[in-house]
């Protein structure tokens, strides 16, 4: 039996996470986070892992040895903390290294809602502009907007750096005020969402922040209002999103994540004044790189050094 450590990887990974990780310890690949088809000897042997995607409570009970749960991405909401930190066990995330690959999508995201340029382009591969004249003006423009960032973190505070030279107003909505930045605060979201006409959310999935943009903050948001969300589908009401921008509730909307991924709503598809992206925000070679190589030099430094170097706050380390 060889003597290092077992990093387990429960279903699929970025492949550089995976062959890495094989060159410091021996691989459990299972199928998915249930490990159904897993006897509990393999099991009792794993010490690591790295995930991209669940990992339960259920799964952690199983491994009496586990030590480290490496996760792949920013947000690590399919991981169990509550769980693993019972168990007195790491939990690593992947922030910073995407931070400028989701601001730069927001953005992008943004002026495509408003200009239509997907349609645009779409009019010209089509033979339109010859056959049928000018593209349609777009209805909306970001001139002179009002724009709300709900979560102010790494990544929101990117989106606002890379908006002030737009010369537009800006204000957010976080569960408490920071003292490091001018734009205007609101301690609630519906009074953020009243405040401005361009709504960016790029929070986290908690209890708190599931369903948050409902009916009463796209009322807020107003007719001339565009929401754009980058964070977690599981922040918006999808049918009272699809009910507002069918109504005329508010103007636009940008999406790049959903409640139930990889299925979209048809009702969405099928909206003229939305703009639709497969979760791909930090979907760049260099950027899915670099959040591999931090999975993996998580378990590295936590068995070379026994300091992990991105814990999340639910599982502090008092060294790292």
């Amino acid at each position: 039996m060889s003597d290092r450590p077992l990093v387990l990887i429960p279903g699929r990974i970025h492949p550089r996470v995976r062959d890495r990780l094989s060159d410091r310890f021996d691989l459990l690949e299972i199928a998915d986070a249930t490990a159904a088809d897993v006897d509990a000897d393999r099991l009792e042997r794993v010490r690591g892992a790295a995930v991209s995607g669940r990992f339960p409570a259920s799964l952690i009970e199983r491994l009496p040895k586990l030590e480290v749960i490496g996760s792949f991405g920013a947000g690590y909401d399919g991981v169990d903390v509550k769980a693993a930190a019972a168990a007195g066990v790491i939990v690593t995330n992947t922030p910073d290294v995407l931070n400028d690959e989701v601001a730069d999508t927001a953005i992008a995201l943004l002026l495509n809602t408003m200009r239509q340029f997907y349609f645009a382009e779409r009019y010209l591969r089509d033979g339109r502009w010859e056959d049928e004249g000018a593209f349609p003006l777009s209805p909306l423009s970001l001139k002179g907007r009002k724009i709300g960032l709900h979560g102010l973190g790494r990544i929101g505070m990117e989106i606002a750096n890379r908006l002030l030279p737009f010369k537009v107003e800006l204000a957010y909505h976080t569960r408490r005020p920071r003292t490091d930045v001018d734009f205007a605060y609101h301690d609630t979201l519906v009074g953020l969402a009243e405040a401005v006409d361009v709504l960016i959310s790029i929070v986290p999935s908690t209890p708190e922040t599931n369903g948050a943009i409902n009916a009463e903050v796209l009322a807020a948001l107003g007719p001339n209002g565009v929401l754009i969300n980058v964070g977690r589908g599981s922040t918006v009401d999808e049918p009272a999103l699809i009910a507002a921008l069918q109504a005329g509730t508010i103007a636009a909307a940008g999406l790049d994540v959903f409640a139930d991924e990889p299925r979209v709503p048809q009702a969405l598809i099928d909206l003229p004044n939305v703009s639709l992206l497969p979760h791909v925000a930090s979907a760049s070679v260099p950027t899915r790189d670099a959040m591999a190589d931090l999975v993996v030099d998580n378990i590295v430094s936590w068995f070379d050094t026994g300091r992990p170097l991105t814990p999340v706050p639910e599982t502090p380390h008092p060294k790292s």
